[in-house]
């Protein structure tokens, strides 16, 4: 490992660990992710269990909830404790609009999100977070984890020459890549978007590393072999680092939410023939500050 890998590794895994009062947290992994317990999603969540939530968000970037039976009001209820809620995109055509139904069917061929993403990086302004409920699951042992990677890290444990190559640097994220194979709603105009390939969190103004390989076609600034050769190298280092990942396994009754602007997300799809079932919740971002 190349020093400046051990400084951002350090950097990381050694930060103060906040007190909680009002719940539990543990994390995953060092880097990612911390499982909350202590808290009723099914009830109104008093003002200071919030404000210890937001913090650990903030911290932790992806909180596992377990145990938790709760309604579809109950759920927005949660996510809009966090922001305006998000309407799915296309809608679908009956149910709840700001409910989008994960289902994955016997023996399907493939699943959304089986690979590294972040949800609508199209958009002008792409979600804050997302959260998921899963109440059906393969059988025990049949797998159908979620794999999340630090994009904060992924960029601080780039070599500086990388960086600053990248800092100045933009991306095009288009939304059609994500309808390969598929056909859009005929009504649905597809979002293309140009970002900061380094963007910074709106919160702590900690740099990321803001490119995904769902979405981001090209780099402007460079000529097309060199765009597609830079963004290769991008995609792999976040698929291909197990240090900046953290694995989620699934139970009946598990809220997992995800902070969208600084976490790829990748839902493994090695269950086949088996079912799972879950509901998303999307919460508005703004635009993506480099």
């Amino acid at each position: 490992m190349e020093p400046y890998e051990s400084e951002a590794l350090a950097a990381v895994t050694t930060r103060p660990v906040h007190p909680y009062r009002t719940l539990t947290v543990e994390r995953i992994t060092p880097v990612l992710g911390a499982e909350v317990s202590g808290v009723d999603l099914s009830t109104e969540i008093p003002a200071a269990q919030l404000d210890e939530i937001r913090t650990a968000f903030r911290d932790h970037h992806v909180l596992v909830f377990r145990h938790q039976t709760i309604t579809a009001e109950d759920h927005k209820r949660f996510a809009a404790a966090f922001g305006e809620l998000r309407p799915v995109n296309p809608p679908p055509p009956k149910g709840d609009p700001y409910i989008l139904e994960i289902r994955t069917a016997s023996a399907a061929v493939d699943v959304d999100g089986n690979g590294w993403h972040a949800d609508g990086t199209a958009d002008a302004e792409p979600s804050l977070g997302s959260m998921l409920y899963i109440t059906e699951v393969p059988e025990p042992g049949c797998g159908g984890d979620t794999m999340f990677a630090n994009m904060h890290l992924a960029y601080e444990m780039l070599s500086p020459a990388m960086r600053s190559l990248l800092d100045p640097l933009t991306a095009v994220h288009d939304g059609a890549q994500a309808f390969e194979g598929s056909t859009p709603p005929a009504d649905y105009v597809i979002p293309r978007t140009e970002h900061p390939i380094v963007a910074r969190h709106p919160e702590t103004d900690r740099k990321l590393l803001y490119v995904n390989k769902a979405y981001t076609s090209r780099i402007p600034q460079l000529s097309a072999p060199e765009s597609r050769a830079l963004l290769g190298m991008l995609f792999d280092t976040i698929a291909g680092r197990p240090i900046l990942h953290c694995r989620v396994s699934w139970t009946p009754g598990t809220l997992v939410f995800w902070d969208n602007r600084c976490v790829q997300h990748h839902a493994l799809y090695d269950y086949y023939p088996y079912t799972r079932y879950g509901q998303r919740v999307a919460i508005n971002g703004g635009p993506v500050k480099g």
